[in-house]
């Protein structure tokens, strides 16, 4: 008997060492990721991560299982040691964009893992074949990263996978099958657009016995036909492939009848009646098929279903005449045909929905007045009506919420890529208001209440959501971090109506807290030093002191590295460096009568150097983390920038706390003075040509010649100086970044910019490109012909010339927002101007021309617009009557074509 309780204890020690020694492997695969990744959380201190709580790390039996870190702003890699938690569940460190490197094929060691989250990170690189290890998995989104390579066919052996998302990567080659993506039977969802996926759909992808309710393979390079076998998913609710290659016939799906979203848009299908069974699936609402070759009559019965929202067939060869009985159906909203050959319409007298027959021969003659001839200026706003708040007055850094709370909201965008509904409906923002604050609260989060807010008719469908804090000012990093999992879990499971939706922070409002009685101790314990130092010391600081400021002469930036947030020094080629001293007497000490601009980053003086040059001194305000990274992003690109359309740098200050840019003086101020009239320059049609194509040279050195190329990254017209000649610089670097190879792009770790200027692409993805600047440049264009600013009481000035131009007419008939300082005088080659901004602002980056091309097509335009007497006696104007296309950008352009 003694020997059988020797061997139990035996055996219960055993188990004890074997359970502690896990513990350990736990903590040191934490503590490594702790040693290589920055701003973990501060509660990741002793040696035990369940007994001492460590912050988004749950366990059970003293074991990790789950790691949350959504949104913590951390930065490193993540490195092979995540295999050492065995036990680990859930990994979520999604909207983390500091987060780089490659994914560790060691991650297939984490067998256990059923849930893993990436969303919005930086990983590189290929998706590893360890991953098909991961058998448990349930959720695997790896979406808005830049993965690259195939998709490994070992993620057939998931079959427990429930949702699969590797959209906005750079994933490639064909769709993986036996093995691959057809194993795949319980998935109910296959989000994969965004990529650049080639080859045909295959047709073995898809089966009878799938669970398939999404599948999305939009906006890749895919080719062939679709394949008939679609038609046996029976549970397919959203089908999303458009802006592909495809071709073919279309296949026929009927009996599908829980399909609700179809989007098959621009795509090279072969020409086809519209299909008879679209008028079968009883459960459609949009049906998306512009420029897909269709011809024909829409029949009759197809408007009758009993649930269609939206129906957009433009750019297609329908015709005869249309007749809408929607007697059954009082939810039609949209009918947009415009460009098809639509020669007349019968609605019935319940009709109430909008129909646009634009470019369709109806409109022809003086039936072009009718309401569905017009493209009628749409108002699709929205947002959360507050309660009536009286005497609410809020902190200059504060906003009041719907229930009437001062407080710091965080700050988000939701994007609804396949939604059901296009126009207003309070209802149904309710409904989401209401299902988020549910969601929030069942996760007994300290919310106060929600805010949406549309400001246009957007497709996608973007709302701010605005989260405000119940209690306290602001959100911290714990609170934070569970919002973005419970929008995470709700982008997972989201609402029929809503349909596929993702989302992204727009800035984080966490705040650090810190100890009281730490900081009184550090305070007191610092202050015995420095006096102990000075006693001591005061000898050899003054024979020191010769020696700090010859270093701070040859190195002015020694005490950079204080600044961890700004990173390593700037790296010059050549720039001044100026005295406080000498700035401060050269601007009258600052004087307000000196003071040319302010804005966020700081105040701009004029000043004035002994040689009598003038300079514009761009002074920081003092302790701006962001204005550390502007300073040092401006320095270092205008240290290596010579070109007569980019403001020159003369040189810098960086002493004294103080950071501070010296460029040239540009007598002339911004374009958007000159625009509004504010600096009382009237700007001719030709003198805007002339300042387009400056701007323009401007942004295709950097793209082109600069070395490394430059992403500018904030076009708009007030950062478009004119000289005493009114010749156009690009200026203000703040948000600027190098790129290796044009062609790349850079993620970031929130949008910046200008609103109005933003390129959508950036917004949706975070991938900053040079056709982002070729966006903000469309803008710009438009700005130009019209002296509005881009967004004006809720209007936006892009939205606005596409519904109102019309090409058979005279300017489009852009008469009403066209600036009338040009419409005075000739206006040749406005129509070929605005044709080349509307391609400027293409949603899609890859459909927009590139800088070269548009100096290009600008110098054209200037060829048959009048040389008026307000240019040619202008000197310092580059003339272009004898040089259609300049040395400057012929070279760029041969440059750019031979990279």
């Amino acid at each position: 008997m003694g020997s059988r309780i020797q061997v139990c204890l035996l055996v219960i020690s055993v188990q004890i060492l074997l359970a502690a020694a896990q513990n350990n492997l736990d903590f040191a695969a934490l503590n490594a990721l702790k040693e290589i990744w920055k701003n973990t959380p501060l509660s990741w201190v002793g040696p035990d991560p369940c007994g001492n709580s460590w912050e988004g790390i749950r366990c059970n039996n003293s074991r990790v299982t789950s790691i949350t870190l959504a949104s913590m702003g951390l930065t490193g890699q993540l490195s092979g040691d995540i295999q050492g938690l065995s036990e680990l569940q859930t990994l979520d460190l999604s909207y983390n964009n500091g987060l780089t490197g490659s994914l560790p094929r060691s991650i297939g060691n984490l067998t256990k893992l059923s849930n893993l989250m990436l969303v919005s990170c930086s990983f590189s690189g290929p998706i590893p074949e360890t991953i098909g290890s991961l058998q448990q998995l349930r959720i695997l989104t790896l979406s808005s990263n830049s993965f690259s390579g195939p998709i490994p066919p070992s993620i057939g052996n998931l079959f427990n996978l429930y949702w699969l998302d590797l959209s906005v990567n750079k994933l490639s080659g064909t769709i993986p099958v036996s093995p691959g993506l057809d194993m795949l039977v319980n998935t109910k969802h296959f989000h994969c657009g965004s990529n650049q996926l080639s080859g045909e759909i295959p047709s073995q992808l898809f089966k009878s016995n799938m669970s398939l309710i999404h599948v999305l393979f939009n906006n890749n390079a895919l080719s062939g036909k679709i394949p008939s076998m679609l038609g046996l998913v029976q549970t397919l609710e959203i089908l999303f492939l458009s802006n592909n290659q495809l071709t073919g016939p279309l296949p026929d799906l009927t009996g599908l009848n829980s399909l609700s979203y179809v989007d098959l848009s621009n795509n090279t299908f072969d020409k086809s009646d519209f299909p008879s069974w679209f008028s079968t699936l009883q459960s459609l609402e949009t049906l998306m098929m512009e420029n897909t070759r269709l011809q024909g009559q829409i029949p009759d019965a197809f408007f009758s279903l009993p649930l269609l929202i939206k129906v957009v067939l433009r750019n297609n060869k329908l015709n005869g005449i249309l007749v809408v009985n929607s007697s059954n159906n009082n939810q039609l909203q949209l009918i947009d045909l415009q460009n098809n050959y639509i020669t007349g319409y019968v609605v019935g007298t319940r009709f109430n929905s909008e129909l646009i027959l634009v470019g369709n021969p109806v409109c022809e003659g003086a039936q072009g007045t009718e309401p569905h001839c017009i493209i009628q200026q749409s108002n699709s706003s929205y947002s959360t009506e507050p309660k009536t708040c009286m005497h609410v007055t809020c902190k200059s850094h504060q906003i009041s919420s719907p229930n009437c709370r001062c407080a710091h909201p965080y700050t988000c965008f939701l994007f609804f890529g396949a939604p059901s509904f296009n126009v207003p409906n309070s209802k149904i923002y309710t409904l989401l208001e209401n299902s988020l604050m549910s969601s929030f609260q069942s996760y007994q989060l300290p919310v106060d209440s929600v805010s949406l807010r549309k400001n246009s008719d957007d497709s996608p469908i973007i709302l701010r959501l605005e989260v405000f804090p119940y209690g306290v000012e602001s959100f911290n990093r714990t609170e934070i971090s569970g919002i973005a999992f419970v929008l995470t879990n709700m982008t997972l499971y989201p609402m029929k109506r809503f349909g596929p939706f993702f989302w992204f922070p727009y800035f984080a409002g966490a705040k650090k807290s810190s100890s009281t009685g730490i900081i009184v101790g550090v305070a007191v314990g610092c202050s015995l030093l420095v006096l102990l130092c000075l006693l001591a010391g005061i000898y050899a600081f003054r024979q020191k002191r010769r020696a700090e400021i010859s270093e701070k002469q040859n190195n002015p930036f020694a005490s950079w590295h204080q600044n961890e947030s700004q990173g390593g020094a700037p790296q010059l080629k050549g720039a001044r460096c100026f005295s406080f001293e000498d700035l401060k007497k050269y601007t009258n000490n600052f004087s307000d009568a000196n003071c040319i601009g302010a804005g966020g980053y700081g105040k701009v003086y004029r000043g004035t150097l002994p040689t009598e040059q003038l300079v514009a001194i761009k002074r920081a305000k003092q302790g701006s983390t962001q204005g550390g990274l502007e300073f040092k992003s401006e320095l270092e690109l205008l240290s290596r920038i010579h070109h007569k359309n980019v403001v020159s740098l003369v040189g810098f200050c960086f002493e004294q706390g103080e950071q501070m840019l010296v460029y040239e003086y540009i007598a002339n101020g911004t374009l958007k003075e000159s625009l509004s009239g504010k600096s009382g320059i009237r700007l001719d049609w030709m003198r805007r040509l002339q300042i387009a194509l400056g701007a323009a040279r401007g942004l295709q050195y950097l793209h082109e010649l600069a070395n490394p190329p430059i992403i500018h990254g904030d076009i708009k017209s007030n950062n478009i100086l004119l000289d005493e000649y009114l010749n156009a610089k690009v200026s203000d670097f703040g948000l600027s970044m190098s790129i290796a190879d044009p062609k790349n792009f850079h993620i970031t770790t929130q949008v910046k910019g200008t609103m109005g200027y933003l390129d959508p692409e950036y917004c949706m993805t975070q991938q900053l490109t040079v056709k982002s600047d070729v966006y903000g440049f469309g803008v710009l264009m438009i700005e130009l012909i019209t002296a509005k600013q881009p967004i004006e009481k809720d209007k936006y000035i892009v939205s606005e010339v596409w519904q109102k131009m019309d090409k058979t007419e005279d300017l489009y008939d852009l008469h009403e927002i066209l600036d009338p300082n040009i419409l005075g005088t000739a206006v040749k080659g406005l129509e070929k101007f605005v044709d080349l901004a509307m391609r400027c602002v293409e949603e899609e980056g890859a459909a927009r021309p590139t800088m070269c091309e548009v100096v290009k097509e600008i110098e054209n335009i200037m060829q048959i617009a009048p040389n008026t007497d307000s240019v040619s006696t202008s000197v310092g104007f580059e003339g272009t009557s004898n040089y259609p296309h300049s040395k400057e950008s012929l070279i760029i352009c041969s440059r750019a074509l031979a990279r």
